[in-house]
């Protein structure tokens, strides 16, 4: 603990000006060298297994400190600091798998919250909701259970929870942040707002209220503001990993491209499985036109995050841009994205487009009309709108289906533009081609 203090203070003194410092507790070999002597003996407990494991980490023997953190839940599941530091150390799938832990009700609670970090939403609701049958009144799972859906983009549904926990807990403050992060996303501004104020009253010294208050002022578009307050959450936790990030995303806002560059770094260096520092960096090196830069770090946040549509749009267009021109791999990414439920409609509308630039117009054809089904679905007309009709109405009419041709010409009458008074100029061959098209009443006057 003295060589903590100390590391602490040499910290402040010596931080960079986004806190970066390395400073080391000195304390850590003498440490080491009397609990790995124990340890070779048998004589040390699983308190002591723990603070060993801690140590080793420190030093950066990550796999020593895998294998002394698992002696000590084994012999005490019931120290949870010693799970969280485990689930730190365990960075893949193979590692988590390689664990051999004694089964027990602890083991549940670290595989449900090991799935949450390494981007295994469903298998962590899974679990989650197992437990949840036998703790039924956990705010905790809870908790998580809100935190999973926030992270598969189910936002209503992890609102409702968050609300739940308020109204049984109301000075709550763990996970809280994540809610502002909701309301932000939702931009329920006096919800959000009645948070803030709520928070403050209960602790303003705590980096969930920090946090919180920043989103709120970040909505506002008070972005200096929100700057501050993650400073202020940042210097009550170094480590808030949440912070670094978007801080990272007001320095974005503010276009201050150096500051949200080492905010990302910062985040990274936390916790190299957070994909929004990764997507951060790409568009902060896409804004500086370095696209090779840009696909590299796009790429490492799709790999975290594979089902975020979002990402591949992303990847694709740095593929599709001018020093690249790798039109091959963009498709690929847009057909992933679109694979993701792309929300935005944006992979459907470009695949369409790419594949007409291709001269591929069959398989433009097919996504234009994917395209168009989905804008209807969703009431939603516009410039993408218009071309899908535009382009369908001539490509079914190159390929003999009048009365497809027909049936998009007649939509595309509602725009205004030339695209217009090409639809009227296609309704007028088919009606010169097919006899039986002067049965139908249709104004083609301007």
């Amino acid at each position: 603990m003295a060589g903590e203090k100390r590391k602490e203070e040499e910290t402040i003194e010596l931080e960079g000006p986004l806190g970066k410092s390395n400073s080391v507790n000195a304390e850590l070999v003498t440490i080491e060298r009397e609990l790995s002597s124990l340890h070779r003996n048998g004589s040390i407990d699983s308190f002591g297994l723990y603070l060993y494991g801690i140590v080793l980490r420190d030093k950066g023997c990550s796999s020593q400190a895998l294998s002394v953190l698992v002696e000590s839940v084994n012999s005490y599941p019931w120290n949870w600091s010693a799970w969280t530091e485990l689930l730190s150390l365990c960075t893949t799938l193979d590692m988590l798998e390689s664990l051999n832990l004694k089964n027990h009700w602890m083991k549940d609670f670290f595989l449900a919250s090991a799935f949450l970090e390494l981007k295994m939403f469903e298998e962590s609701l899974e679990t989650y909701k197992r437990l949840l049958t036998i703790f039924r009144i956990s705010d905790y799972i809870q908790a998580q259970v809100a935190t999973v859906h926030y992270n598969l983009r189910e936002l209503d549904e992890a609102e409702v929870i968050f609300e739940e926990l308020l109204r049984t807990d109301p000075y709550r403050m763990e996970s809280m942040d994540t809610y502002s992060n909701i309301l932000y996303a939702k931009e329920s501004f006096s919800t959000l707002s009645f948070l803030a104020h709520r928070v403050f009253l209960t602790d303003k010294y705590r980096p969930e209220s920090c946090c919180i208050i920043a989103n709120y002022y970040s909505l506002k578009g008070q972005h200096e503001k929100s700057v501050l307050y993650f400073r202020r959450a940042l210097k009550l936790n170094r480590k808030y990993l949440s912070a670094w990030t978007l801080m990272g995303h007001e320095y974005v806002e503010m276009k201050n491209t150096p500051a949200a560059i080492d905010a990302y770094r910062r985040a990274i260096e936390i916790n190299p499985r957070d994909y929004r520092a990764w997507y951060g960096l790409g568009q902060m090196y896409e804004m500086m036109g370095m696209m090779f830069y840009a696909l590299y770090y796009y790429s490492k946040s799709a790999a975290l995050q594979p089902n975020d549509a979002r990402l591949w749009n992303a990847m694709a267009h740095c593929y599709e841009s001018a020093p690249l021109g790798r039109i091959e791999e963009a498709i690929r990414c847009y057909k992933r994205s679109a694979d993701c439920n792309d929300a935005e409609g944006i992979a459907l509308h470009e695949l369409a487009r790419l594949y007409g630039e291709l001269g591929q117009t069959d398989q433009a054809a097919v996504y234009y009309k994917k395209d168009l089904d989905h804008m209807d679905s969703e009431e939603r007309q516009g410039p993408n709108y218009v071309e899908a009709l535009f382009f369908l109405a001539k490509y079914c009419k190159s390929v003999g289906r009048y009365e497809e041709a027909e049936h998009y010409a007649t939509r595309l009458l509602d725009s205004t533009g030339p695209e217009k008074e090409t639809a009227k100029s296609i309704l007028r061959g088919l009606r010169a081609s097919h006899s039986d098209f002067g049965s139908m009443d249709i104004d083609l006057a301007p």
